[in-house]
């Protein structure tokens, strides 16, 4: 995909966004924009960064510490996300790379987090993510388990801000952002992760504080 391309997508996609935004009755205070960069190289990521994109999304710790340290070297105003599974092993990593993390999902990460937040000047905040379909191939905590996870994380005094979801490919995604919606006012948490390049517009009207955009942006990835 050429600059241009990439340049006229992220202006439709920020377009839609306000449009989406205006048509609801209450909609979040602000909804940011992550542009998914995972298996997109920096010259993808460059028209982006260039037209005024600073809020970037990656899925895999290693990757994202092989291409975003230099990017950032010149671009230091970028906050970066991780928004897939995070292993134990990658915490420390994780921690001094990233702004936000939203896939929190299980105890032992909790703690593993605390202890590694404790001993740097480090704190990205955190979502849980909530696996709303309960589908077992994925990542995330049932939303019965939601409750605990939440209190358990609340009570490391981590810096927990919200709760994340991606529902099933195959259901009506409105269901599952109005689920993630109420367990998020229930336990006070100010931001909902929710909606990609096939449903953000919907993810808008529940109340998205944060849509994570990938393919519509830059295209199918490599």
């Amino acid at each position: 995909m050429t600059p241009e391309q990439i340049n006229e997508n992220l202006s439709a996609i920020i377009a839609r966004i306000e449009a989406a935004r205006k048509a609801t009755v209450r909609p979040a205070p602000a909804t940011t924009l992550v542009a998914v960069s995972k298996n997109h190289g920096r010259e993808q990521i460059e028209p982006a960064l260039i037209a005024g994109q600073r809020v970037f999304g990656e899925n895999r710790v290693q990757e994202a510490a092989a291409k975003w340290p230099a990017i950032r070297a010149e671009y230091s105003d970028v906050e970066l996300h991780l928004i897939g599974p995070l292993q134990t092993n990658k915490v420390r990593e994780a921690v001094a790379l990233f702004d936000a993390i939203h896939t929190l999902d299980r105890p032992k990460l909790a703690d593993v987090l605390r202890a590694e937040i404790d001993k740097t000047d480090r704190t990205p905040f955190l979502f849980i993510q909530v696996n709303t379909g309960e589908e077992p191939q994925k990542a995330g905590v049932g939303p019965r388990e939601a409750e605990a996870l939440i209190a358990y994380a609340k009570g490391l005094r981590l810096p927990l801000k919200g709760l994340m979801c991606i529902p099933p490919a195959d259901e009506a995604p409105a269901p599952h952002f109005a689920l993630l919606q109420k367990l998020a006012r229930d336990h006070d948490l100010p931001l909902l992760s929710m909606g990609m390049s096939d449903d953000f517009e919907t993810a808008v009207r529940f109340g998205a504080t944060h849509v994570r955009v990938g393919t519509a942006i830059f295209g199918e990835r490599a």
